[in-house]
């Protein structure tokens, strides 16, 4: 009977992880005390009734050690009930209880954790079914109240984002869910903060990770950015003749009363077509009155017959 109730111990032992190592150290040490001393007893001949007396009670006293000693992490808060009655907090670090009559029922984490949530095919305000994906940051900052507020405070902050995401696309339009995420962002940090702070949580920011909307719909507005990014392209070159115009008008005033400036612009200009071997200049018949180009023409052409054929 000792044999099954040392097993059935040391297996809850194993299932409590937050039974520190020392409360199994204690117990050992007891329980071989108890050994020697029942050995000691049948040495000195004493009836087993009062030998079994002994032993049943240093094992109840190794078993008091080994459930009285609880452990609480850096990071964790042990909520303790005693007969069903919250009593504190205890922890982080090694803290007791009383077996049987305090219980420590939950242990609350206090470092930042981690939610993913999404809303799928949910209506946009232009009525646009959308996916959204998000993440929460949010930690515990009052373990009594995410113990004893709330049943289950993970799966409660998740409903509670999820819940909250949809509501802010029904109020938005596409156009300001794909330009406005940080805006969304904000939006949503201070919606899940106002339902969660009853339950002692508080929500450190709220990120958007992606938004899907149907293909057709993106493959509609990629066109219309195309025909979009086309249409300023056509503004921008027509600015550009404009300013071109300008310019030229404003050269020509030079040349309306200085003749022999606008003789040698048209040197000039005839130089820069012919210098390359075999160019094709194509003059305007208006410009060869205007310009007086003719003259030049024909000196020029002479001057290409007068070369040497090496050089031509």
């Amino acid at each position: 009977m000792n044999t099954k109730l040392l097993k059935s111990v040391i297996q809850k032992r194993k299932d409590d992880q937050h039974i520190p190592p020392i409360a199994g150290f204690i117990f050992a040490i007891i329980l071989i005390g108890a050994i020697k001393v029942a050995v000691l007893l049948e040495a000195a001949r004493v009836s087993d009734l009062t030998i079994g007396a002994v032993m049943l009670a240093l094992i109840g006293i190794a078993t008091y050690f080994l459930f009285a000693i609880k452990v609480a992490s850096q990071w964790e808060k042990a909520i303790v009930l005693r007969l069903g009655k919250f009593i504190g907090l205890k922890g982080p670090g090694l803290f007791w209880v009383i077996p049987i009559i305090d219980t420590a029922v939950m242990w609350i984490d206090h470092r930042v954790a981690v939610t993913s949530f999404s809303a799928e095919k949910t209506l946009t305000k232009d009525t646009v079914p959308v996916d959204v994906d998000a993440v929460l940051f949010w930690v515990v900052w009052d373990a009594e109240k995410a113990a004893l507020e709330v049943t289950d405070y993970n799966a409660a902050i998740s409903w509670a984002a999820q819940t909250a995401l949809r509501e802010i696309i029904g109020q938005m339009t596409l156009a300001d869910i794909l330009v406005g995420r940080a805006k969304m962002d904000a939006e949503l940090q201070k919606i899940i903060d106002e339902r969660t702070t009853p339950w002692g949580v508080t929500v450190q920011s709220v990120e958007i990770r992606d938004v899907v909307i149907p293909q057709v719909l993106e493959d509609a507005m990629s066109r219309q950015a195309q025909a979009e990014r086309e249409r300023q392209a056509r503004v921008i070159l027509g600015e550009s003749e404009q300013q071109i115009a300008a310019s030229f008008a404003e050269a020509s005033k030079a040349y309306i009363n200085n003749p022999t400036a606008l003789h040698l612009r048209a040197m000039n200009m005839l130089f820069e077509g012919l210098k390359e071997k075999g160019a094709l200049v194509i003059v305007p018949s208006s410009a060869v009155d205007s310009m007086n180009l003719g003259g030049l023409s024909g000196m020029v052409a002479m001057a290409q017959n007068n070369l040497p054929k090496e050089e031509k």
